[in-house]
């Protein structure tokens, strides 16, 4: 996880750096007495947005529409729930009987076959869980309306 926000926050860097350089270095090249340098609130408001394509504005909601919010962090909440619960009752069984036995390569094999399908699942939902409903209540709540903006 920490290396993922990491990244996340190395990839707004450049995307902020590759976006205002330019701009100040054309008016300092032009020796106009005016630099366009942005406000603390916009890079703010880019570090938290769910977007890596960094703009001076971006299009807002007049509204926070709460319900919406409090529905996505409950499919992210029953998302980690149904996670812990598939983790619980598919994979620890498979390695606790494993670990009293003896190595042998045929259990091994056994035990990473019965252990995709449960794995499968929970990649999805960790997926779902952070991609779709985390990103979306985040942009909801920052006012973020432009929802196709990579389009």
């Amino acid at each position: 996880l920490l290396l993922a926000f990491q990244v996340r926050l190395v990839m707004k860097a450049h995307s902020f750096i590759r976006e205002n350089v330019p701009r100040v270095l054309s008016s300092v090249k032009d020796k106009s007495g005016t630099v366009h340098i942005p406000r603390m609130s916009q890079y703010l408001y880019f570090l938290f947005a769910p977007t890596l394509i960094y703009r001076d504005n971006y299009p807002r909601n007049p509204t926070i529409r709460w319900g919406y919010v409090a529905t996505k962090f409950a499919q992210v909440l029953g998302s980690l729930f149904y996670a812990y619960y598939i983790f619980v009752r598919l994979c620890i069984p498979q390695f606790r009987n494993s670990s009293q036995e003896t190595f042998n390569l045929r259990g091994l094999v056994l035990c990473i076959f019965n252990s995709i399908l449960p794995g499968v699942l929970i990649l999805f939902l960790v997926f779902f869980a952070f991609l779709h409903c985390w990103l979306n209540a985040f942009a909801e709540m920052l006012r973020f309306a432009d929802r196709m903006f990579y389009k």
